[in-house]
């Protein structure tokens, strides 16, 4: 088989063993000169390259105009008006539009804009029609020299496009006649890249472990006989029972150890949860640039937020959290490729796949709503809920409070018996200590301590939670605005114990 060696004749040397060259020039000089002479033809070809791309784009962009105007100019009732219009609207209010720098020109040049270009050339176009003996008076002939004027320059433009494209084509062959350094690319590399890791499953997700089923073994005397027999008769089938395996029973098991942990939600599940909904396509290319929403718990976490929104009366949200969460389950029941499969199907419209799942988002959001109705209704009638409440140990005894009136004033003074003793500055910060504890409480709570009513007081604390309310008291005694008596408070929660 010959062998092809046409491939090579591509290239191009500065250093060849059949170059000749003059006797008194040593060959190494003639060789930098011709590599030097090879490098700026090069140069000059890309250059003039440059150049002629960017005269055709100019032109291209003034032959469209330049069309306009003339239609204009031809359907216009007095052309040489219009023409004047349009001569002194490019010379009052020209467009900064300008084309780039071509290749080889100083950035610092002055760039000529599409506006004087066009300006330009009508000016030319009213000069050849003065020069043949037309002025205004001879309005008719001077539009129609003017018509014929800038339709010669559109035909004169379009052929000059096509002579410059012509060009353009025969020094890009030139180009591409020899190979240069610049046409060596990368073909393929083989590199190893490690697949990313797998995404963490969500916080608070259980997985779901079968526990093996149950063995029972036979201590016996002679247990190589056993294994002969055994291995020589067939065994028996076992019954269903013993070979069921107690999955409900180890979750119950499993419920009764310890208090189950909710999923918790993510800053991404976060955001899955709030597409809108029916958006497949926008959860679609979310999935495929957050790949820590496919996780374990993911599903459960969004169930959890649904129920968590809906008693909060976020009923869209809810809703939202619902139907990601079972876009999940679905991309999970439909196996390795199932989120594609998933996707395909909605994207795609198919109505059958689609209708299933907006019948089960329907459902199952109906099914949250009243299990919050329900849980709501259950919490109202829950008997014997924990509340802190303030009772005087003595029934004679009342509870009174010092609720302050503002900041201690700047020029405190202390008067009366008992004052002489008494620092001026520690009796400013105890005030001020009590004021700002007296701030630090609700608007309801400090509105309850001005109306120096226990009962009104009471309410608010039995409206708290048991670890707030205890604070309060805590900062009501602290700050000085408890007062009774005997200092007891009893905790009335059905222990009767002292606070």
């Amino acid at each position: 088989m010959p062998l092809n060696y046409s491939k090579w004749d591509a290239l191009e040397l500065s250093d060849d063993s059949d170059i000749e060259g003059h006797p008194n020039v040593d060959k190494q000089s003639l060789i930098r000169w011709k590599q030097r002479d090879i490098h700026e033809k090069r140069e000059v070809r890309k250059v003039k390259i440059a150049q002629l791309k960017g005269e055709i784009a100019c032109n291209q962009h003034l032959l469209p105009r330049l069309a306009q105007i003339s239609s204009t100019l031809s359907t216009s009732p007095s052309p040489p008006t219009s023409f004047s219009t349009l001569v002194e609207q490019l010379q009052t209010h020209p467009s900064p539009e300008a084309p780039p720098i071509p290749a080889g020109v100083s950035p610092n040049a002055k760039v000529v804009t599409y506006d004087e270009m066009i300006l330009s050339l009508l000016l030319q176009v009213f000069k050849e029609a003065k020069d043949k003996g037309l002025d205004k008076n001879q309005e008719e002939k001077l539009g129609k020299a003017l018509i014929e004027g800038v339709q010669g320059h559109v035909v004169k433009l379009g052929k000059h496009i096509d002579d410059v494209k012509k060009e353009l084509e025969k020094e890009e062959e030139e180009q591409k006649k020899k190979i240069t350094s610049e046409d060596l690319h990368e073909g393929f590399e083989s590199k190893y890249i490690p697949a990313k890791p797998e995404p963490p499953p969500v916080k608070g997700a259980h997985a779901i472990d079968h526990p093996k089923a149950k063995k029972t073994e036979y201590e016996v005397i002679n247990p190589k006989g056993v294994a002969s027999s055994s291995s020589s008769t067939p065994s028996a089938p076992s019954s269903s029972k013993s070979a069921a395996p107690p999955t409900a029973a180890a979750a119950a098991d499993e419920e009764e150890e310890g208090d189950v942990e909710l999923p918790e939600m993510t800053p991404v599940l976060e955001a899955f949860s709030k597409l809108p909904l029916w958006a497949y396509q926008t959860s679609f290319e979310f999935i495929q640039a957050h790949r820590d929403v496919v996780v374990e718990g993911a599903s459960d976490a969004l169930l959890v937020n649904a129920f968590n929104a809906e008693s909060k009366g976020q009923k869209k949200y809810a809703k939202q959290c619902v139907h990601q969460s079972l876009l999940l389950q679905y991309c999970e029941k439909l196996g390795r490729d199932g989120v594609g499969v998933f996707f395909r199907k909605m994207i795609s419209g198919d109505h059958r796949a689609e209708g299933v799942f907006r019948k089960d988002v329907e459902d199952t959001y109906r099914h949250l709503v009243e299990r919050v109705i329900k849980t709501k209704e259950a919490e109202a009638n829950a008997p014997g809920v924990e509340q802190i409440q303030l009772v005087p140990e003595n029934p004679t005894t009342s509870i009174t409070f010092n609720v302050p009136d503002g900041p201690p004033p700047s020029d405190l003074r202390l008067e009366g018996p008992g004052t002489e003793n008494l620092d001026v500055e520690e009796v400013r910060k105890a005030l001020q200590m009590r004021w700002d504890v007296f701030e630090s409480f609700s608007e309801e709570l400090k509105d309850a301590l001005k109306a120096n009513s226990l009962d009104a007081v009471n309410k608010v604390l039995g409206g708290m939670k048991v670890e707030e309310a205890e604070q309060v008291v805590e900062l009501l005694d602290v700050g000085g605005i408890l007062n009774f008596a005997e200092g007891g408070i009893r905790d009335e929660t059905g222990k009767g114990g002292e606070a």
